[in-house]
């Protein structure tokens, strides 16, 4: 269960997330975001790295 979020509308495409994702399962491409749920292992290093706090890691439903 993929538990990073993206805010929509508000990513300005600087590729921090891209760069620090040990999975490689952040795309950006034209206007874009993305992650795989098949390869984030929910590390949370995008949450953090995001200088404007794009991502958040939702904790919602973790026991």
């Amino acid at each position: 269960m993929l538990m990073i979020e993206i805010t929509p509308n508000k990513c300005d495409y600087c590729g921090t997330c891209v760069s620090i994702c040990p999975e490689d399962a952040i795309e950006l491409k034209e206007a874009d975001i993305t992650i795989s749920e098949e390869l984030c292992t929910n590390c949370s290093k995008c949450v953090w790295s995001c200088p404007i706090e794009v991502l958040k890691f939702n904790k919602e439903g973790v026991k």
